[in-house]
């Protein structure tokens, strides 16, 4: 089976543009930084999110996706989110004492949802679930397991946390997100896992939707959102994908320090998360399609001209194309012409 949108075929540039010696000096470290991470089977992540009634544990799993728990404390229910492995997911459940109640599931793919099956069975296993089912939720019929399909806004509860889903069709037509508050502390920061819809510094491949569909997805649903709401993702790609965005913005100086703080945790083995939707505003392309230097980048570096007076949606395009495909991608357009 395919991996849905992993580092083997989201690769990051292989020659970054130079215009300064601060980016040779970014393009030498990005280099050791992404060889060294051959020896880390995935990140050490000691960060959990602790709010009144909120608990997010991250938990790595494969070569670079993250599994959360959603956590809380006030009644011990714990959800699953994207949980691919399952055994991974029941040592922090047991580590944080708590019962999984439910699985949010952000898409179909097998390096999200593959474990439904398995962690099902052996949470219905457990006598406290046998008269309670499991609750797996998601957008997609595709999703193993899948209880209920919710629509988009509906809402549903773990304690007292409050989850709304929110569709995102772009990646896979069934993708959605999940914004999680505190009912008994609403004015604390709320928490988005957003699957292979937005990283960090970047966004997921269009592989069943359009351009048009991300940009809705991150630049109305996500943009709708508190800029301070928390951003938990599916994957570890920060370093390769700030360092496409700094081919797009070599000069946007909140991005040069986001990228220099990145690699750090990297060559230490650590993860990269959380964001949030304000950072990405600061330095995720994706999340900055109508900006002229965006626009500007993207001649600049990769040749891609009449985007001055381009939808956005065209803007999108054009930057998945080149995170994808890199300089040939404008050749690619114009032999098709």
């Amino acid at each position: 089976r395919r991996r849905s949108d992993t580092q083997h075929n989201d690769k990051p540039p292989i020659g970054l543009p130079c215009p300064s010696l601060f980016m040779v000096h970014f393009h030498s470290l990005f280099r050791s930084t992404w060889q060294s991470q051959s020896r880390f089977f995935h990140s050490v992540c000691t960060h959990v999110a602790s709010r009144t009634t909120m608990r997010i544990v991250p938990v790595p799993v494969h070569q670079d996706n993250y599994a959360y728990l959603l956590i809380d404390p006030a009644t011990g229910e714990a959800a699953a989110v994207d949980p691919a492995q399952v055994p991974p997911i029941l040592e922090a459940a047991e580590r944080e004492k708590v019962n999984i109640t439910t699985i949010l599931t952000t898409h179909h793919h097998w390096d999200h949802a593959d474990g439904n099956t398995e962690l099902v069975t052996r949470l219905q296993a457990e006598e406290h679930h046998r008269e309670t089912p499991v609750l797996v939720v998601g957008g997609d019929k595709r999703i193993p397991e899948l209880t209920r399909e919710f629509a988009h806004d509906e809402e549903l509860a773990l304690g007292t946390l409050r989850i709304r889903v929110l569709k995102t069709p772009g990646h896979t037509l069934g993708h959605v997100l999940y914004y999680v508050t505190d009912t008994v502390s609403p004015e604390q920061p709320g928490a988005l896992f957003t699957g292979d819809t937005l990283f960090i510094g970047g966004c997921g491949r269009f592989f069943e939707g359009t351009p048009a569909q991300m940009h809705h997805a991150l630049n109305t649903v996500v943009r709708s959102l508190p800029e301070s709401t928390e951003v938990w993702c599916g994957h570890e790609y920060t370093v390769a994908n700030l360092s496409f965005a700094l081919t797009v913005e070599p000069h946007n100086a909140v991005l040069q320090e986001k990228l220099k703080w990145a690699i750090a945790q990297r060559e230490a083995g650590k993860c990269t998360i959380p964001s949030t939707i304000g950072d990405e505003l600061a330095f995720n392309p994706f999340m900055r399609v109508e900006q002229a230097s965006v626009r500007e980048g993207l001649y600049n570096e990769y040749g891609v001209d009449g985007l001055k007076e381009a939808s956005d949606e065209e803007v999108m395009k054009w930057l998945r194309l080149c995170k994808n495909d890199g300089k040939a991608a404008a050749l690619k357009q114009k032999t098709k012409k």
